[in-house]
């Protein structure tokens, strides 16, 4: 029998790969890609592992994103600012609805601002003010968390119930 930590790290590895691979999906906006699969992942991470590990979770899959060319130096500040908000959200409150809002905001408006400075500093970029990457961060976040949202609505009662 797996003990829990093998579990988790098994599942966290799964969660990584669909991030990882969902990066193919992505949509270039303002010199970050939208990849509405990692707030999925993200949210998925922070119901069925916690805090911690989703923000583990988001690192993985964003260094690894990056390295493969899929993903920008962006995807660090907004995935794990987002998983961080949407994990802590969950482990307090226990409700899915608040989770997926914790997640948009997370990564739409404090992600979104945390991503300034990596873009002007480390990519050279010249953003026109520090919230022009609110936009694009709502909109992946979003359609990422509807997503999570629709999936965990049938997804768990049926795990419960077993």
């Amino acid at each position: 029998m797996l003990d829990t930590r093998t579990r988790k790290l098994t599942l966290a590895g799964i969660l990584v790969a669909v991030a990882v691979l969902g990066g193919l999906f992505s949509i270039p906006v303002l010199g970050s890609r939208c990849a509405p699969v990692q707030h999925l992942v993200n949210i998925l991470a922070a119901v069925f592992l916690g805090p911690v590990w989703a923000v583990g979770v988001a690192f993985a899959a964003s260094l690894l994103r990056n390295i493969s060319g899929l993903g920008s130096l962006m995807a660090f500040p907004g995935s794990m600012i987002g998983a961080l908000a949407c994990g802590l959200a969950y482990h307090y409150t226990k409700r899915l609805g608040i989770t997926c809002i914790a997640e948009a905001l997370g990564t739409g408006i404090l992600g979104a601002l945390a991503a300034y400075p990596v873009a002007a500093f480390l990519m050279g970029l010249t953003p026109a003010s520090y919230t022009v990457y609110i936009v694009p961060f709502l909109l992946s976040t979003g359609a990422g968390s509807i997503l999570a949202y629709v999936l965990l609505r049938f997804l768990l009662p049926k795990i419960r119930r077993d």
